[in-house]
This record gives C-alpha cells, sequence and structure tokens, in this order.
C-alpha cells in the first residue's frame, strides 16, 4: 500500500543526507579487523544476493554491517514508537527485513553463510564479531 508523500522537516532531510550506505564506521572497523587476523575479503561484493558488505570468498562467507533503524533490530518495540512518517517507515523497514531473509536464503542456496551484525555490536564489541567469523572460517 503506497502512501502520499508528507512533507520533509529540514532536521530530518539534513540528519538522512549523512547516512551512508557503504563504508561505515563499523563496516570499516570490522573490514580492518579481519585484514589483521589474516582473512581476506572481498567488500560490497555485487554478484552476491544482497551485495554483503564483506564476502570471505575462500570459506563462502557473506557478512553484513545492519544499521538498527534501517534493518529494524527490536522491531517490535521500535515499530510503537514511530511518529514521523509512520507509514511510510514501518512499509520500508519491513521490506528491507523481507529482502534480508530472501537474500539470506538465496546465499545458503548458493553455499554460502549469511552472518549478520548490528553497527552497535560492531562498534562495541569488535573482538566478539571477529570471534564468530574466526570460528565459521574454522568450522
Amino acid at each position: 500500500m503506497k502512501h502520499k508523500k508528507l512533507k520533509t522537516i529540514p532536521e530530518t532531510s539534513k540528519r538522512m543526507a549523512n547516512v551512508h550506505l557503504k563504508g561505515g564506521k563499523a563496516e570499516i572497523l570490522l573490514a580492518k579487523s579481519l585484514w589483521n587476523n589474516g582473512v581476506r575479503y572481498r567488500k560490497n561484493y555485487k554478484i552476491l544476493p544482497g551485495s554483503p558488505d564483506i564476502a570471505i570468498t575462500k570459506y563462502k562467507i557473506a557478512i553484513f554491517v545492519d544499521g538498527e533503524f534501517w534493518r529494524g533490530e527490536n522491531w517490535g518495540y521500535r515499530k510503537k514508537r514511530l511518529n514521523r512518517n509512520r507509514y511510510y517507515w514501518i512499509e520500508k523497514i519491513e521490506e528491507n527485513i523481507a529482502r534480508d531473509k530472501r537474500n539470506d536464503l538465496l546465499l545458503l542456496n548458493l553455499g554460502w553463510t549469511p552472518l549478520h551484525f548490528w553497527e552497535k555490536q560492531v562498534i562495541k564489541q569488535l573482538d566478539d564479531c571477529i570471534a564468530i567469523i574466526m570460528n565459521e572460517i574454522y568450522k
């Protein structure tokens, strides 16, 4: 169901313009840490479903660093708190969640292992994220 576009508040517009789709702080931290651990990878690997942020081709591991808002972390709670452009954001984020699930299934069918980390998780618990990836490599 499409909804009419609501007027954008200038502060919101400015904030949204600063959102980067690739090469965010968490993604760079994770990539550099993997590199320092001897893990070689491709960034934003477009030939795979979902264009993983980091693709470890040797081990067929697709890594996504997901923004909490855009990918619906704790969605049941966050959804209730949306006020501005509520219907637009609910539709947008639920489409993102569904697309991520479809892409994960496609990756699994291709023999790849999809791993998802929240941006905050990478920033605050980088060593734990690296340990999860290394465990997957050495399975």
